[in-house]
């Protein structure tokens, strides 16, 4: 019955506790309240009937009415909560995702662009209340995904980025102003760039500091991850007769310097990641530096529960009125 119910009074019930004093008291004073007639023989005066033994039940009656008026003034009732979430400080993501044919070394498993993709779906994941868009390059640049928040549309795009789609080679900074022209339009109040690559710029006619400057002029934070072992790796090399890559140890090349500035001039930072693991922390890192602020507004609606007790001691006071005033009339 009271079953997420709650009482905004609730010190009113400190008041049941007179109601056992007074059963008490009505007990040693009942005798007191009926008048008592003295004779000599209480020979024709027997009567079989029950109703006299039935008195008490009026007072009790009356005490379960006032208990259900406490209840009443304790105003009983049922909350119901409800929860509105507002986005105060937006974050717009775009996610540059180097796809050269050095991206399908074995020194992240199975590869490095499987690696990346599988780390950056669990990234995505986690910010619901941002908007996230996706560049892909390699000898050059093109949008895969504008920033949007459907993140399943995002996930599904990513899912599919695959090498050969692009011609072979390293455009840091087509990717980079590419990456910023899908930004520079944003309203969000943060914008940012996480671009990942594992060689040197050799491609492309747009220089990296000069995207690097671009992003600066649009309040664009650039963070930039370098993807490789140091020494070498288990890269393709050749291709076989069939089509397929033919893999051999090659040295890993990563213009760290490169990637440094770009984020020093932006406002960001520069990661390296050596292995899978390593990726995923720092993709983790970059998630607790940019916190979307989140407004939370909650709305509680009481509903009112004491009418019930109201009539139920209404009911039980006239039933014992009409009870006291028609059957026991007789015997008060």
């Amino acid at each position: 019955m009271f079953e997420n119910i709650a009482f905004a009074n609730p010190g009113f019930f400190w008041l049941l506790l007179l109601l056992p004093l007074a059963a008490i008291w009505y007990f040693f004073k009942r005798k007191e309240q009926m008048a008592s007639l003295k004779i000599s023989s209480a020979t024709g005066f027997a009567s079989s009937s029950f109703l006299p033994k039935l008195k008490p039940v009026l007072f009790f009656m009356r005490l379960l009415a006032l208990a259900a008026i406490i209840t009443a003034m304790a105003r009983p009732q049922s909350k119901d909560e409800s929860t509105k979430t507002k986005t105060t400080k937006g974050i717009d993501i775009v996610m540059a995702i180097d796809v050269s044919s050095s991206m399908l070394a074995r020194d992240l498993e199975p590869n490095r662009l499987a690696a990346l993709k599988k780390v950056a779906a669990d990234f995505i994941k986690k910010r619901p209340n941002d908007r996230i868009g996706l560049v892909v390059y390699a000898g050059e640049a093109y949008t895969k995904t504008p920033v949007t928040s459907d993140k399943s549309i995002v996930l599904r795009a990513l899912k599919e980025i695959t090498y050969g789609q692009l011609n072979d080679g390293t455009a840091i900074g087509m990717g980079l102003a590419t990456s910023v022209n899908r930004l520079k339009e944003s309203k969000a109040l943060s914008k940012i760039i996480i671009l990942l690559t594992d060689g040197v710029n050799n491609s492309g006619f747009i220089e990296p500091q000069t995207a690097a400057d671009l992003a600066l002029e649009f309040g664009i934070k650039t963070y930039t991850i370098g993807l490789g072992t140091n020494g070498n790796a288990l890269s393709p090399v050749s291709y076989n007769a069939d089509g397929s890559f033919r893999y051999g140890m090659r040295q890993v090349e990563i213009d760290e310097p490169l990637l440094k500035d770009i984020a020093k001039a932006t406002g960001g930072r520069y990661f390296r990641a050596t292995n899978n693991k390593k990726l995923e922390e720092i993709y983790d890192e970059i998630n607790k530096l940019e916190k979307t602020e989140i407004e939370e507004f909650k709305f509680t609606r009481y509903d009112e529960k004491f009418r019930p007790w109201i009539f139920f001691a209404g009911a039980l006071l006239l039933l014992e009125w009409l009870l006291r005033n028609t059957i026991f009339r007789s015997f008060i």
